[in-house]
């Protein structure tokens, strides 16, 4: 940090207001235990007009400068200004494809269909955006002194595997607790593989988050998970990144999956930054996603967000969002609000069908965007999205994660009959008949 200068960033309790220093360890409001969120001085960014703003960010992006090729990164100064370069932990992280789902969007009704592809990133999944804020944040503090001596998250497999990366790369130990039996094989493997950690818990996600926040109540272990802000500061990048894309325009809609709903609030907030300093003139509306067996916020949604509780998740296959009492819910109903928002579910043949159609036309679908695409489908269908409104699904995660689910869908393993199975042709080794085959597959389609 910069010593003698006042502080870019701080830590402000979402209530009460109430400020600390952005390397304190803390996570909720010392006053009333409300969540935290990162404020900048935007008097400081305001010194920049919209236009200088842009032309920095152009000049930065996917370039070999350090750290300004990062997508997070190349956006240091709405992010984490206070950092020293030096302490920065990125593996270029960000950037992320924009694919023009043109063929899925003519079959579902839509002329502008978009996805962003955060999962085509170095762990996986979009995590990684707001993960390298945190370990580096982590490495400052302990440069710094601060008696840090490992870094924990409760996860259901993509945060694991961020922290675990990053952790890796920055030399921090870290400790992941996983629901026993209720993530991928792929998603295990990561913490894994990165030397991590693994407490694996006879419990659900929100078992293992109860133990988390108890365990790092001890301020040498710090707490990863996205009701820690920082974590929010990389991940809201991503809508920056969106409209950049777009050539500086905005989006009519975004939809997002919606698990423990940091990632929510983090869109909101880097869109919402966007408008505040003129690089944008009107805010996207955001749709959240979320599976029917675990839906707190839709069906506080259907009670106009008056009445919120928490559930009991079930079992579904988008496990990452397999969360009954999501820590960021109020960040979450309060970006809804400023952002005209709506929450639907999908139910478990719904997403499966919906990701698997996503894939007949070039993707390759995790189970989480497989419920953002089912939610985009019923909202055209409804029509309370236009046809001619330009339309931007985040898919939250790398479909290789998720080979059980691709394979038990098109397998038939998955308790119903997908619409878009495709089964594996068992045949003689001989010309004659798969020539037979051939023409029995390729009359069909005609």
């Amino acid at each position: 940090m910069q010593q003698g200068k006042p502080p870019k960033t701080w830590f402000q309790c979402i209530e009460c207001r109430a400020r600390y220093p952005i390397n304190s360890i803390i996570y909720r409001c010392k006053a009333c235990r409300s969540l935290l969120e990162v404020q900048h001085d935007m008097q400081e960014l305001r010194r920049r007009d919209a236009s200088e703003w842009k032309k920095l960010f152009q000049q930065r992006y996917k370039s070999t400068q350090w750290p300004y090729g990062s997508g997070v990164w190349g956006k240091k100064e709405w992010v984490l200004p206070d950092i020293d370069d030096a302490n920065i932990v990125s593996l270029y992280e960000g950037d992320t494809n924009l694919f023009w789902a043109e063929r899925l969007g003519k079959q579902i009704g839509l002329d502008d269909l978009w996805v962003k592809l955060c999962g085509n990133s170095h762990s996986g999944s979009f995590k990684d955006l707001g993960m390298t804020v945190l370990v580096s944040m982590v490495r400052q503090m302990i440069a710094e002194g601060a008696p840090l001596q490992a870094v924990a998250c409760a996860s259901t497999g993509d945060t694991s595997a961020a922290l675990a990366v990053y952790c890796a790369a920055a030399g921090i130990p870290a400790i992941v607790l996983l629901p026993r039996g209720k993530i991928s094989t792929a998603q295990l493997a990561q913490p894994l593989a990165n030397g991590a950690l693994v407490l694996s818990l006879d419990t659900d996600f929100d078992g293992c988050m109860r133990v988390v926040q108890e365990i790092t109540e001890d301020e040498t272990i710090y707490l990863a998970n996205s009701m820690n802000s920082l974590r929010i500061e990389g991940q809201k990048t991503v809508g920056i990144e969106i409209v950049q894309q777009f050539d500086w325009h905005v989006p009519d809609v975004i939809v997002i999956p919606g698990g423990n709903l940091g990632n929510v609030s983090a869109l909101g907030s880097g869109l919402t930054m966007m408008k505040d300093l003129g690089l944008i003139d009107r805010l996207p509306r955001i749709v959240v996603a979320q599976a029917q067996r675990a839906n707190p916020l839709y069906r506080a949604y259907l009670k106009n967000f008056e009445v919120v509780e928490p559930m009991q998740a079930e079992t579904t296959l988008a496990s990452a969002i397999q969360i009954g009492n999501p820590v960021s819910m109020a960040k979450a109903i309060r970006t809804l609000r400023q952002f005209d928002g709506m929450v639907l579910d999908a139910t478990e043949r719904e997403l499966a069908d919906a990701a698997a159609l996503g894939d007949r036309t070039g993707m390759y679908n995790d189970p989480h965007t497989g419920v953002a695409l089912a939610v985009l489908i019923k909202l055209v269908q409804a029509k309370k999205i236009a046809r001619t409104d330009r339309v931007v699904v985040i898919s939250t995660a790398n479909g290789l994660k998720f080979t059980d689910f691709k394979v038990g869908y098109h397998e038939g393993k998955l308790g119903f009959e997908g619409v878009h199975r495709n089964r594996p042709i068992e045949l003689a080794p001989n010309v004659a008949a798969v020539k037979t085959a051939l023409q029995k597959v390729l009359e069909a389609r005609r």
